[in-house]
């Protein structure tokens, strides 16, 4: 009777075919898996963490330079507001939507970083405060440049831009397209408080 060729094959030979066999299949199924035990496919990112940000940089104007975000959009102080707490809450901040933190608040082009924090509305969101001055929007502003909330007193105090310093500009800006308080309802009292407690925030600083 003939012998099949693994029969002819020595002891030894015999029982190293099977071993060597897993020893392959093992390491097809190492390299199989590699993509997903942790590595990246090309084409996407390494990460999904987000890099959004919130930048308080200066603009020049006519009255002297003053605080925009990275739009060029101006912000504002009220002095209605004390040290590291807002008061304007409701229609209030319909008017004068606050600047809320996205991310990480950073400053460019005359700001100071160190004049940077935030504080929290009730709402939960982080509003922010340069020097201690919580920051607004105004509605009545529909582009980059324009200051028309400049001297208004909208809701019983006057609204000001912010100087790279950190103290409100109090004269006119030659950008202010409509007469001071354009869009703001009649001078009311103040809402309740819409923001944190005093000392909520992470920069310090004089009130001025």
């Amino acid at each position: 009777m003939s012998m099949s060729p693994l029969g002819r094959l020595p002891m030894a030979v015999k029982l190293g075919v099977p071993v060597a066999a897993g020893l392959l299949a093992a390491a097809c199924g190492t390299a199989a898996g590699s993509t997903a035990a942790g590595s990246t496919p090309a084409g996407t990112p390494a990460s999904n963490g987000s890099t959004t940000a919130t930048v308080i940089e200066s603009h020049a104007g006519s009255a002297g330079s003053f605080l925009t975000n990275s739009s060029g959009r101006a912000v504002y102080l009220w002095d209605a507001d004390s040290m590291n707490k807002s008061m304007c809450s409701g229609a209030c901040a319909g008017a004068w939507p606050p600047v809320t933190a996205k991310g990480h608040v950073t400053a460019a082009d005359g700001a100071k970083a160190a004049d940077l924090g935030t504080i929290t509305r009730s709402d939960g969101s982080k509003q922010v405060t340069y020097l201690g001055h919580p920051l607004y929007y105004f509605a009545g502003d529909s582009g980059s440049g324009q200051t028309n909330g400049q001297g208004s007193d909208g809701f019983g105090a006057k609204w000001w831009l912010v100087a790279p310093a950190g103290t409100k500009i109090t004269v006119a800006d030659s950008a202010t397209g409509a007469a001071a308080g354009a869009g703001n309802s009649s001078p009311t009292a103040p809402a309740s408080s819409g923001g944190s407690s005093t000392g909520g925030s992470s920069a310090g600083g004089s009130w001025g």
